[in-house]
């Protein structure tokens, strides 16, 4: 049977997201995000933080960075890395996330804007589609083009 490195989280930047570049070249973007998991204690509910280190490598945390702002709402799927080196004689490792996939979810915490919109609409906007004229929660017009083709199989 073969390994499995797969993660998928939901949660927010700590900070702002910073964009560099390797000595090749490589566009190299990293963040933090902290994932809340509600338990229960006793009779009360507590909250419980986990941080993770992020890497978005290439065009893609290229174009991202600008919109990875403290706050901001990201859903991550990509794999475990360790990075080990050695430092004052000690040996040392660090496990990071490199994301393979990246949604913008949402707003940021406070209620600050965004200019990348929320869910899809920042996905559209990086495809350079044009914004839907209607709400979504809205209704199609009676007897207009709801987007969806007749061809149905079920």
């Amino acid at each position: 049977m073969a390994d499995l490195n797969h993660v998928v989280l939901i949660g927010r930047l700590t900070r702002d997201a910073e964009l560099k570049y390797t000595s090749g070249g490589q566009p190299v973007c990293k963040f933090s995000i902290a994932v809340n998991r509600r338990k229960k204690n006793g009779d009360q509910w507590v909250d419980e933080v986990s941080y993770f280190d992020i890497v978005l490598w290439g065009r893609q945390g290229e174009s991202l960075n600008q919109y990875l702002v403290k706050g901001k709402m990201v859903g991550i799927e990509g794999e475990l890395r360790q990075d080990r080196w050695e430092q004052d004689g000690q040996n040392r490792s660090k496990v990071e996330i490199v994301a393979t996939n990246l949604q913008l979810l949402g707003g940021t915490l406070g209620g600050g804007n965004s200019s990348a919109g929320t869910g899809s609409g920042a996905y559209q906007e990086r495809r350079g589609e044009n914004p839907p004229e209607r709400s979504p929660r809205e209704p199609p017009p009676p007897g207009g083009d709801d987007g969806f083709t007749d061809d149905i199989p079920f």
